[in-house]
């Protein structure tokens, strides 16, 4: 079993930064992609980014030039730098992973909690 724990929401003001990070733990042979999504009341579950193991990355188109993703792959921890915040960024914060337990094994998709991201105005 995988475990990720999100830690670095709060409130900010609008044009302020965040950085959140997720670690994962657990039976862990490799990790593929691991990204952030998030999700406003009433809204889906959206891409906020994501990158690869070996660092391509790609954004949601309303956080482009404002958010970047990086990770530490020997840490199994990615984070999210999050500047010129908006009051539209307010948000539940839900990190993803793409892991393998083995090297025969099929990667599967691990959600954290979330973490709450408010910005105010």
């Amino acid at each position: 079993q995988v475990e990720l724990v999100e830690s670095g929401g709060g409130l900010v003001q609008a044009g302020g930064s965040l950085r959140l990070s997720c670690a994962a733990s657990g039976r862990i042979f490799s990790i593929n992609a691991m990204g952030w999504y998030r999700q406003a009341p009433g809204k889906r579950r959206e891409l906020v980014a994501i990158i690869t193991s070996s660092g391509g990355t790609n954004y949601g188109d309303s956080v482009k030039g404002r958010f970047t993703i990086f990770r530490a792959n020997a840490k199994n921890t990615v984070y999210l730098q999050m500047n010129s915040l908006k009051p539209e960024d307010t948000a539940v914060y839900y990190c993803n992973a793409e892991v393998k337990a083995s090297i025969l094994a099929n990667a599967r998709s691990y959600w954290g909690q979330g973490t709450q991201v408010t910005v105010s105005s």
